[in-house]
Formats: structure tokens, sequence, C-alpha cells
């Protein structure tokens, strides 16, 4: 079951000759239970095209599907409710209101939206996390790799169609990051939670069930066999051995 598809998605900066094409015609598209990593260098356009993914940022034209819905045919407070009860974000940053505790930080967006978290739910996420007996702390009194846990807690709390994750460890250590990106991988195992994450870390990206390259605001095409040839080394083929079908790109 697809979750997310983007058709032709462009997204262009200025006219004429300083025109910048950060996005120039994306075609891209996810299954329900995937864990795809899209990897580019700084510039690429994959920061921009998480914003699109997202509904954050309105494309030059193009659409992005999620969920079966068309969010860019949304008017902009039905676009602000869609993506908190559709979208999950864990940024870079963390982004958790300093005065609220662990859990006040987790069910926000929900509470947000008038509804009532499922407190024996959200209670499994903290577990996984590793977060149970740091409920009543302040953001402030946590590390930067619990701070995560934390925003990783926030967005599967709603049970969303899909988590983005923008350079979800680049605050981070070597040793933290593994050990959130590995928990990020198990929850999204264990709840089947769809899942896009942008580095430009390709061993990080290896985490994932796909690897997608993007370049110049291009996604690039896969190689022969769905081998990864971009510099890195041993991302191979995706979970089903190809490109087409969970494959890695080709630079």
């Amino acid at each position: 079951m697809e979750i997310l598809r983007t058709e032709n998605l462009k997204k262009y900066y200025g006219e004429g000759d300083t025109c910048v094409k950060a996005l120039d015609g994306v075609d891209f598209s996810v299954e329900k239970g995937e864990f795809v990593s899209i990897v580019g260098t700084s510039g690429s356009g994959k920061s921009t095209l998480l914003n699109m993914l997202g509904g954050l940022d309105r494309p030059t034209s193009g659409s992005v599907t999620v969920d079966g819905k068309n969010i860019f045919s949304l008017k902009e407070e039905a676009l602000t409710i869609f993506r908190r009860r559709k979208i999950g974000f864990v940024f870079q940053s963390y982004n958790l209101v300093p005065i609220l505790n662990v859990y006040e930080n987790i069910v926000l967006p929900i509470e947000l939206d008038g509804e009532k978290a499922d407190r024996k739910f959200v209670n499994k996420v903290i577990e996984i996390l590793g977060l149970t007996e740091k409920l009543y702390a302040l953001p402030s009194q946590l590390s930067g790799g619990q701070q995560q846990r934390v925003a990783i807690a926030r967005a599967l709390a709603s049970k969303p169609a899909i988590i983005l994750a923008d350079e979800p460890t680049g605050n981070l250590d070597s040793a933290t990051s593994q050990d959130v990106l590995g928990l990020l991988k198990v929850t999204g195992e264990r709840f089947g939670q769809t899942m896009v994450m942008i580095t430009h870390n390709e061993e990080i990206a290896q985490m994932a069930d796909r690897i997608v390259r993007i370049e110049d605001g291009h996604m690039v095409k896969p190689a022969k066999g769905g081998k990864y040839d971009a510099g890195g080394e041993g991302l191979g083929a995706g979970k089903n051995g190809d490109a087409s079908q969970g494959g890695a790109y080709h630079a």
C-alpha cells in the first residue's frame, strides 16, 4: 500500500538567469511500513524535498499525496490540521517546549488537536525508547540523545501515516547517533510505522530499508542491479534485493 507519492514536483526560486531549481520534476513514492533514507550533499535539494513532503512549504508545481490526499489541494488551516494528524516530524534541533516536561512534550500535538492521547500506546512508546524514568524531567535536564528520543516519541504518539526525519542525528556524537537511529528503526518496525529520513551521512543511511539519492534537484536513476554507486561502499540493494522494489539509487 502506497503512503506517499510525489509527481513532477518542482520548487523554483527566482526567475530567468537567476532561477534556482531546488527541485526539478521529482517523482518518488514510499510504501506503508518502509524506512527510506534520502541522501545528498548540501544544496542537493533534500531539505527542500522534505519540506514539500511534510507540507511545510508549497511547490512551484506538481503534487504530494500523503495517505491518499493531495496535501496541496488543502487550504492552509486544513493543511495544518492534516499535517498535525497525519505527519510526524523529527528535527535535528529537537524542537521541544522548554517549560513542558517529557510527557507533556510527547502528547502536546495530540492535545493541540483537541484529542486525548492513547495512554497505553504512548506508554509503550515511552518504554521502548527508555524514557520511563524521565517523564517529569524538563528538556534542559536531558542529554541530546534523550531529547531526540522525546522527539521520536512525540512523532509516534499520534500514530501518523508517515514520519519525516530531518538529519535527526546531526547534533549528536557518533555513538549516540547509532543508538538513536537504532531506536528509531526498532520503534518503526514495532509499530509498522512508515519513515522517510534525509541525511548527508551515508553510514547512517544504511540503517534504512531503501536508499535514494538526490542531486541538483533530481532523483538519480538506479544502477544496474540496484547498486548504490556514488563513492560510498556497501550500501547495495534494498530489502527486496533490487532497485525497483526497495533497491538503492545510483548517482
